[in-house]
């Protein structure tokens, strides 16, 4: 288990260090809304009542419905003006017997652990409890919300039990009780009442009970694994079309800011990538562009080649002429001078 507080249970000058642990976990079978063809979940979006618009987080506030269909919206000023308390101390006002304490106002129960090193007065409050059959009165702090509850002990464990408040138990007003409150039942009937009592009488064992439902739903899940029955959801492929709606959303939560403060906004940049997140992402050339680009590479590269072609026959014309008037003078050369006469 996890503890879910931390903090310390004080009587008279004791203080006894714990940590706080969920006694209960909720087993209900949980059922989601699904697409019947293909088993998608279904998904809600946050809507105005009375506009129709999708509203965004940053526009929900806290509305308070009064009796008559008023409706209040209370602003994070009113919130922070309201009695929250963080306190890390167990607070005990007094030991009550446990026989005064009505099983209804009992909400949800924790398990209290000794911290280290105040195993001795944690002994000590446990003991005290159990020996003289009383519980005792406390308030505490968890997630912001003082509370009445109550310490008492189970299986050697001191456990808290959080307590609904006084008004928050219905009154049972029912006219057909009232109707037969001059009925009383005949002797014979109470009599055979009692027998039937006696012959049903028994102790408490957890094994007798099972969640039927529970099992049910489980076996019908699992003869559908076995049958391959089983509605396989697709992988979403990440094209990136999250990360662009994210942005979006963040420049429309940037022109909201700018709006409030009455500086400009661009619209266009609503429906846009923002310039930052646009300039951090790598160029991609579209394909006309790159089309240019290669139609261009290949103009330039004809054009090397015609070059190089050009000034390849230029030297080897420039050679061809230089190899005949070198072999003109060689001729020359072997030519004997004619003899003046």
């Amino acid at each position: 288990m996890r503890a879910i507080w931390k903090g310390a249970v004080s009587f008279g000058l004791v203080n006894v260090p714990v940590r706080l642990y969920s006694a209960t976990e909720n087993h209900d079978v949980q059922f989601r809304q699904v697409h019947r063809e293909d088993g998608g979940r279904i998904k809600y979006q946050r809507v105005c009542s009375i506009d129709g618009e999708q509203v965004s987080y940053d526009d929900i506030a806290k509305g308070f419905e009064t009796e008559d269909g008023q409706m209040v919206v209370l602003t994070d000023e009113d919130m922070a003006e309201l009695p929250i308390s963080n306190s890390k101390e167990i607070a005990v006002d007094k030991f009550v017997p446990s026989s005064q304490i009505d099983p209804m106002l009992l909400d949800k129960s924790y398990f209290l652990e000794p911290d280290k090193g105040s195993a001795k007065p944690y002994v000590l409050l446990r003991d005290a409890l159990s020996s003289t059959d009383r519980v005792a009165l406390v308030t505490v702090s968890i997630r912001t919300r003082s509370t009445v509850a109550l310490l008492r002990v189970r299986d050697d464990v001191i456990v808290l039990q959080t307590m609904l408040w006084p008004d928050e138990i219905r009154s049972a007003d029912f006219g057909v009780l009232d109707e037969a409150a001059d009925l009383e039942p005949k002797s014979a009937e109470l009599a055979m009442a009692g027998m039937l009592v006696d012959s049903l009488s028994g102790d408490y064992d957890p094994e007798d009970y099972t969640d039927d439902y529970e099992q049910a739903v489980k076996a019908v899940v699992q003869a559908k694994l076995e049958g391959h029955e089983v509605q396989a959801l697709p992988e979403q492929e990440d094209e990136g079309g999250e990360v662009l709606d994210l942005l979006a959303a963040l420049q429309q939560s940037v022109n909201r800011a700018k709006k409030s403060r009455g500086e400009p906004v661009d619209e266009s940049g609503s429906q846009q990538e923002p310039a930052a997140a646009a300039a951090e992402k790598p160029t991609e050339k579209s394909p006309a562009k790159k089309s240019a680009a290669k139609k261009t590479t290949a103009k330039k590269s004809a054009a090397k080649k015609s070059t190089t072609k050009k000034s390849t026959a230029k030297k080897s014309t420039a050679k061809k002429s230089t190899a005949k008037k070198s072999g003109s003078k060689d001729a020359a050369a072997k030519t004997p001078a004619k003899k003046a006469g």
